[in-house]
């Protein structure tokens, strides 16, 4: 069965709106949205990744909260990198392959932001004069598009394997 309310139409690229006709499903009338979320996706109808890289942040930001308040608590830095790559790493990294090779350099920067504060949260005032391949290096962490490129290289050739459901 579908849920009428929570179906909608959207057109990917540009077109000419004016030419085209109410989409009607039965007698419910589907709406018409510049952007959607799709299995915790933001996908919008020009196929650019701000909303989502928007949605992103923002959810990244309420955990580094966490992981201030932890850092606070007096956790050791071994244990706030491990909150950090099983809570907040996740959150950066989640459906990539999809993505990842759409980004701009500011977005990508703005994903990689968010880490490089993360790791002056775990590792406080030794860090302020680190750049960001010293803060991987003693962090023992990668960089986020490295890391996005291996995961969508490694996807792609699981999907190759004669074996792959996909």
């Amino acid at each position: 069965m579908i849920n009428y309310s929570k179906t909608y139409e959207t057109i990917l690229g540009k077109i000419d709106n004016s030419i085209l006709a109410v989409l009607f499903i039965g007698h419910y009338n589907i709406q018409q949205v510049t952007s959607f979320k799709l299995l915790g996706v933001n996908i919008s109808d020009d196929l650019r990744w701000e909303a989502h890289i928007r949605a992103i942040c923002s959810k990244v930001n309420s955990r580094l909260y966490f992981l201030k308040q932890l850092k606070r608590a007096g956790l050791s830095n071994a244990d706030l990198r491990c909150f950090y790559t099983m809570v907040v790493r996740p959150v950066l990294e989640y459906a990539c392959v999809v993505w990842h090779h759409g980004l701009t350099k500011a977005q990508s920067d703005r994903l990689e932001a968010l880490q490089k504060r993360a790791i002056r949260i775990m590792f406080g005032r030794q860090t302020v004069d680190l750049s960001y391949d010293d803060l991987l290096s003693l962090s023992k962490l990668d960089a986020l598009t490295t890391r996005r490129r291996n995961l969508s290289k490694s996807f792609f050739i699981k999907i190759l394997n004669l074996t792959s459901c996909l």
